[in-house]
């Protein structure tokens, strides 16, 4: 698919949040490429403004025997994203004025500097306030734990209340966690909860708006073919299951910011 932008459409700007460490590779490396390359302009935000933040570090190098790591090109997307100076000069999640952003993105990840971002309060007000706005708003894997669990201020209840959504699940965290357990520990467990029945915690009707997608454990979306790759949109919110659906998650949030 051809992402660059065109006459008709004006550079915009894509808030993406990560912790200071273990973000997921491909999470945050595909998105930003494909939105970078259609002429958007991707800002990272940290707990603090000006930290260079760093990827969970095994899945650059094979989480176990030099596999379950990130494929070939969204390692060197990763590199490539390492070199741009945005990744550098971060903002503050805190301070930042969402009114400033066209679109945000909120990736995922399951080591456990990830917690820094998925327990944040004042990341989850800032998210209040964005989804306020009715913009676009994706979320991959256990990114959608951060709208999950920020609560709309006038009813209390999870943003994702009324909204189909995805997310990581349940057999893809509990099969990680059981083959790399003997060795890695809890590595794959980020919360003693599974990121799917969090999220349909938070539903209304769960049975109705969660979607786990065609069964997968290996087989991944690619920047050419999408045959194994699975996303949700309701409305301007978008969601995904993990790594593999990273380039159809991008794709279609370009769609987003189109609309």
């Amino acid at each position: 698919m051809d992402t660059r932008p065109t006459a008709m459409m004006a550079a915009m700007r894509v808030l993406m949040p990560v912790p200071d460490r273990d973000f997921d590779v491909t999470e945050v490396a595909v998105p930003w490429r494909l939105l970078t390359d259609a002429g958007h302009e991707v800002v990272l935000a940290t707990e603090r403004a000006g930290t260079r933040p760093a990827a969970d570090p095994r899945l650059l190098t094979g989480v176990l025997f030099g596999r379950l790591g990130a494929e070939p090109e969204p390692r060197r997307f990763y590199e490539q994203l390492t070199t741009a100076p945005e990744f550098a000069a971060t903002v503050s999640w805190a301070d930042v004025d969402v009114r400033e952003y066209d679109g945000l993105l909120l990736p995922g990840g399951h080591a456990p500097g990830m917690r820094q971002y998925l327990g944040s309060e004042a990341l989850r007000r800032q998210v209040a306030r964005f989804w306020a706005l009715d913009r676009p708003v994706g979320a991959i894997c256990h990114g959608v734990l951060v709208p999950a669990r920020t609560r709309d201020e006038a009813t209390g209840r999870s943003l994702l209340a009324d909204r189909r959504t995805t997310c990581l699940p349940k057999y893809m965290e509990r099969t990680a966690y059981l083959t790399t357990a003997w060795r890695l520990g809890r590595y794959y467990r980020t919360y003693p909860a599974y990121v799917e029945d969090e999220v349909r915690s938070g539903l209304d009707d769960p049975g109705a708006q969660f979607e786990r997608g065609p069964r997968e454990l290996t087989r991944r979306g690619t920047a050419t073919d999408d045959t194994h790759a699975f996303v949700v949109q309701d409305g301007r919110y978008l969601s995904a299951r993990w790594p593999g659906d990273a380039y159809l998650f991008a794709r279609r949030f370009l769609a987003l910011l189109r609309g």
